[in-house]
């Protein structure tokens, strides 16, 4: 089968279209015939091997896993003996972040508590954009013990995750506060965002505005600038952005929550099976959808890889693999 591999960390350049063998499911796994993968975050930080401690997981001096890709739809092709949920024939999706990722492959193996059945209604790509965006919106929002009525900033909302962070909160009834670039802001309103800034132009910590929850997602904000705009009893959860992002809220989350009622945090999202069936339903129902900003054959995984970097994505950028790839690729044992 073509997969998209690497033998050593750094850029977008590490990436190579190779030919390898083909997976065979173990008695607790099913085997899948990959339609479409997602791109994330996790994605292109595995990738380049920063920082640093992240190595002591994924490989200390050279990636102990070849094939990328975490977030996959597709259809099963063989099961183990074990397996109980899914057969032969069955579409599923789900998030390979736990079990070892592979979804820049023709086919890959996962164990069945990390996927669910893709509804009828949904393509492959749109059910490929969502288990790790969708579900960590969720988680995160969840964290926040958000309720109706509140009001929900989400800093930077236009990439995978804040896509789905805007179309949740407005469906458990908050009021949504969009940051983002301006020219995204058509995309963030049609989500249903009741209001946008412009982080170039307007400071969201310094405009008088106060919120029952934030949710840190894209980019850098002091973490002191998220506890300045929380009520009395706010709370802000860090889902992600900048590693300084990511690091003052691990750092500093808990300390600075001492003495006050106000709850700083970070989200460890994880694959849940109930989660990513939440989704598909309320993908199903139209209640929330995937916004896919770019589409990529697997042969230019490089490519989309480094449109991910760049950092100007609004949601999702999603490998094709049934579109068409290069005739060429370098020959693997």
């Amino acid at each position: 089968m073509q997969a998209i591999i690497y033998r050593e960390y750094g850029s977008a350049d590490v990436l190579r279209l190779s030919e390898v063998a083909r997976p065979t499911p173990a008695e607790d796994q099913v085997l899948i015939k990959v339609y479409a993968t997602a791109l994330n975050a996790a994605d292109w930080r595995l990738m380049s091997g920063k920082p640093f401690p992240v190595r002591f997981m994924t490989g200390l001096f050279k990636p102990k896993k070849g094939i990328p890709g975490t977030d996959v739809a597709g259809v099963i092709e063989a099961v183990g003996r074990n397996i109980t949920q899914f057969k032969v024939g069955d579409a599923v999706f789900g998030d390979l972040s736990g079990c070892g990722a592979g979804g820049l492959g023709q086919y890959v193996c996962a164990p069945e508590h990390v996927l669910v059945l893709k509804p009828e209604q949904l393509s492959f790509e749109q059910a490929a954009a969502a288990p790790m965006a969708a579900v960590t919106a969720l988680q995160g929002l969840r964290q926040g013990q958000i309720v109706a009525g509140q009001k929900v900033l989400i800093y930077g909302a236009s990439g995978g995750i804040g896509t789905f962070a805007v179309q949740l909160a407005k469906h458990f009834g908050a009021t949504v506060t969009a940051v983002s670039s301006a020219a995204k802001h058509d995309l963030l309103r049609s989500l249903g965002a009741d209001q946008v800034i412009d982080y170039a132009k307007d400071d969201f910590a310094r405009n008088g505005q106060y919120y029952d929850l934030i949710l840190g997602v894209n980019g850098y904000r002091s973490i002191f600038d998220y506890k300045r705009s929380l009520v009395p009893q706010g709370r802000y959860v860090m889902v992600g952005g900048e590693m300084r992002q990511i690091f003052q809220a691990i750092a500093l989350g808990k300390l600075l929550s001492i003495g006050t009622q106000k709850k700083l945090s970070n989200l460890f999202a994880k694959p849940n099976q109930t989660d990513l069936a939440k989704i598909g339903f309320l993908l199903a129902n139209g209640d929330i959808k995937a916004v896919i900003d770019q589409r990529y054959p697997l042969d230019e995984a490089p490519a989309a890889m480094r449109y991910l970097q760049a950092g100007h994505a609004k949601g999702k950028i999603i490998i094709d693999m049934q579109a068409t790839a290069a005739q060429s690729v370098e020959q693997t044992v």
